[in-house]
């Protein structure tokens, strides 16, 4: 089985946690993806830089000069960071944006009641899945920062929840057409700081195993997910939909057990 695992920016601006997570992540055997964040990174260094970030329902707000910052923090340090420590780890990995080999070809969100400025949205039949494929073949593993592109000479910012969803799914395409039953085998697995869901973000035992869409659809009535949760989860549902074997939220540093949220239709 394949498999897509995102990493979000509290793991990677915590050495820590992050190495121990890397150890974990090279050790798993089988073909498998990462996908990065360092929104938290780049947020220090907007206001190192005197500038205040904007995040609205969990999304950065992208202008010419933040796009020049996220850029040099997802693409530049910490892809390099974490492609230096999967090699220290035995785990040979290339680091990659959105416009190396024309990886993913994005579309500038349009300016409607939020004007999101230099934001990409990504479409998974624009993911090159075949060079995906081709890395993973030689046994490289790809290793995959925000960082995307509209075809035109443009770079944009793209959630990085959306873009682990978008290559699970693009990966679950590709694989279903290599096998002999036509189904995927692909799971996408979202690490972040928590173990997982919790009903009350301020109480680590209240771990939610399973949610289903309306099971999500009670916890946002009640206000019991926001923020950044939204986008992740949002994602999972529709990877889901569009063929992903199965998708989990869990605490980075539980990668190779079983603790976590597990989502399903």
């Amino acid at each position: 089985m394949q498999k897509i695992i995102k990493i979000g920016g509290n793991v990677v601006d915590n050495p820590e946690l992050l190495e121990k997570f890397i150890i974990d992540f090279a050790a798993m055997d089988g073909p498998k993806i990462l996908v990065h964040g360092g929104g938290v990174m780049a947020s220090q260094l907007q206001k190192e830089l005197g500038r205040q970030p904007v995040m609205i329902e969990g999304r950065r707000v992208t202008d010419e000069e933040t796009l020049k910052v996220v850029t040099m923090v997802y693409a530049g340090w910490c892809s390099k960071s974490i492609v230096a420590l999967l090699q220290k780890h035995g785990c040979n990995a290339i680091g990659l944006c959105g416009a190396d080999a024309n990886l993913i070809e994005a579309t500038k969100r349009p300016a409607g009641r939020i004007d999101y400025g230099f934001v990409g949205d990504v479409d998974p039949s624009m993911i090159n899945a075949g060079f995906l494929l081709s890395l993973m073949e030689q046994g490289i593993t790809p290793v995959i920062s925000a960082i995307t592109h509209d075809k035109a000479g443009s770079l944009l910012n793209t959630n990085a929840d959306t873009i682990a969803s978008s290559v699970a799914v693009a990966m679950s395409h590709a694989e279903a057409a290599k096998t002999e039953d036509g189904k995927p085998y692909v799971s996408l697995i979202y690490c972040f700081e928590k173990d997982g869901v919790l009903y009350d973000k301020d109480d680590d035992s209240s771990l939610i195993r399973e949610i289903t869409p309306a099971s999500y659809a009670a916890l946002k009535a009640e206000g019991r997910v926001a923020a950044g949760m939204i986008p992740k989860l949002d994602n999972s549902f529709r990877a889901l939909d569009s063929g992903v074997s199965r998708v989990i939220v869990k605490h980075a540093r539980n990668l190779l057990n079983g603790i976590g949220t597990t989502l399903c239709l």
